[in-house]
């Protein structure tokens, strides 16, 4: 019998030529290792994630492993090839892009064709906040699919141009315990962009805390009171 792998591993998904795709605990990923850890990863990404390996985040709705699985596997057959880094991660987001379309996911998203409504994303309102902002899950896929692959974990209006103003969004793959510190990194990263920090800043020092609420979840909900939230 093959001996039990430790966490994060979850559980093998698929083999792939030299490859093993393997389903991980993401969550565990961001709190102790990288915090920058998303949907997925390999060895050009993070270096602890072994070169024989592709990592896919568990999902709570686990219907987008595929996709991302043609995404590394283009980028990683073009490095292999001698391709830039750049021009790596070019070819694996058109082979993402290409299994998204083929999946339909515009067409499901838009049936009449036209623009795309980021209404339709909404899943359902979390929270109104006293100072008029609207926390929302919303359907992650569709949104990676119709408007941007790099969606992850959450965004809001002063990031993403097609969020609605005063508007911050969840990502309905986040599981339920890792929503909070989705949220205090959002709504702290907003707050401060509308104070006036650019992204980078405001990013870099929204990583921060939430690393740390990570380790310390008993000072999580009276940080999330101080960006708006009240229980």
């Amino acid at each position: 019998m093959p001996r039990k792998r430790q966490p994060p591993y979850i559980k093998k998904l698929r083999q792939r030529g030299q490859i093993a795709v393997w389903l991980v605990d993401g969550s565990l990923v961001r709190t102790e290792q990288d915090i920058d850890f998303n949907n997925f990863g390999q060895h050009t990404d993070f270096d602890f994630i072994p070169s024989s390996e592709f990592w896919i985040d568990h999902e709570k709705h686990p219907d987008e492993w595929p996709l991302f699985v043609e995404h590394m596997a283009a980028e990683h057959q073009a490095l292999r090839r001698g391709l830039s880094a750049e021009d790596a991660a070019e070819k694996g987001v058109l082979a993402e892009r290409a299994a998204r379309d083929k999946a339909g996911d515009l067409k499901r998203l838009m049936p009449e064709g036209g623009l795309p409504d980021p209404q339709r994303v909404h899943l359902a309102l979390w929270k109104k906040l006293e100072n008029g902002v609207s926390v929302w899950m919303v359907d992650g896929r569709m949104v990676r699919s119709v408007f941007d692959l790099d969606f992850t974990m959450g965004g809001h209006d002063h990031v993403y141009e097609f969020v609605p103003p005063d508007e911050v969004w969840i990502d309905n793959d986040v599981s339920d315990a890792e929503r909070p510190y989705v949220l205090i990194h959002e709504l702290y990263e907003r707050n401060r962009m509308k104070d006036g920090w650019d992204y980078t800043k405001a990013h870099t020092a929204a990583s921060k805390i939430e690393k740390h609420y990570r380790k310390q979840p008993d000072e999580l909900h009276p940080a999330l009171a101080e960006e708006g939230w009240e229980a």
